[in-house]
């Protein structure tokens, strides 16, 4: 695959369109307001093999102009969701959630949630607590937004339970369907040993993205990563009958990406099924 925008159209009638090019570059041709769902996680800064390490200002710097641009392609209705960790500097941790919020304030973007995703692994650190956790922060245009709860419920921690005076009384007291999962996540990073691992050292697992994109889009709405990686983002959108975009400056992951693609489109493609049980090897079974 060369670096030319090329489009997949899909079964399921969904497009994916992937490019290899400098992320702004390729922003800057999509339409005011052609994406309902932007999904990202930028780079941290923190020297990764695909990023370039600057001065945490020049940092922020960058991102506002990629922010600026994510905010001119968001739909009216749509709604934007940012997961980052910390930046590291000697030591030092910068959360990046606390560091990068004023710049999507600034475009009048309002906050609706904070959503912690917890896991268990990762590399131990010496000199502080081990982090476990990244941060994804949930913004919306307006006041009018997609938000589908349903889709994304999990199941109560008693079903059954009903209401035992009242008029009421003998009614089921939750959602037969489950209850609102929160907003603490707990599913695994992708690891060496994760079903969806590839090249890539910081992808994000599908499941995450499938969450998002259940909850605030519909079908056939549009979805979109200004830091594709390996596809994760189109992936998750094109499983649910969702159009997914996305972009990255290298061409070694948009080839994955386009792989992996093409991989869901055969039915090959393996990914975490959504909602199932985090392994423990304390229970019979590991809890599956």
């Amino acid at each position: 695959m060369n670096a030319q925008e090329k489009v997949i159209r899909l079964d399921r009638d969904a497009n994916a369109v992937l490019k290899a090019q400098s992320n702004l570059k390729f922003m800057r041709g999509l339409e005011d307001g052609s994406m309902d769902l932007i999904v990202t996680s930028p780079p941290y800064n923190i020297g990764k093999s695909y990023e370039n390490r600057s001065s945490l200002d020049q940092y922020v710097k960058d991102q506002a102009q990629v922010i600026s641009e994510c905010v001119r392609l968001l739909s009216p209705t749509g709604s934007l969701c940012w997961q980052v960790g910390n930046h590291v500097k000697n030591g030092e941790i910068f959360p990046l959630d606390m560091v990068l919020y004023h710049l999507f304030k600034d475009h009048g973007l309002k906050l609706r949630n904070r959503i912690i995703w917890h896991f268990e692994h990762g590399l131990h650190c010496k000199n502080r607590l081990s982090g476990r956790y990244e941060t994804i922060l949930w913004f919306t245009k307006s006041d009018e937004y997609t938000f589908n709860l349903n889709p994304i419920r999990v199941p109560s921690k008693y079903p059954n339970k009903k209401y035992y005076k009242g008029p009421k009384a003998g009614q089921l007291s939750g959602n037969p369907l489950g209850k609102n999962p929160g907003d603490m996540w707990v599913f695994p990073n992708v690891k060496n040993n994760h079903v969806e691992k590839t090249i890539h050292p910081c992808q994000f697992p599908v499941e995450l993205v499938e969450r998002l994109v259940l909850s605030l889009t519909n079908e056939g709405d549009t979805v979109f990563d200004p830091y594709m990686g390996v596809g994760s983002t189109v992936v998750g959108a094109l499983m649910h009958n969702r159009e997914g975009y996305g972009c990255d400056i290298s061409k070694e992951y948009v080839d994955v990406a386009w792989e992996r693609v093409h991989a869901l489109r055969a039915g090959t493609l393996k990914t975490r099924p959504m909602n199932k049980p985090v392994y423990d090897p304390t229970q019979k079974n590991g809890g599956h």
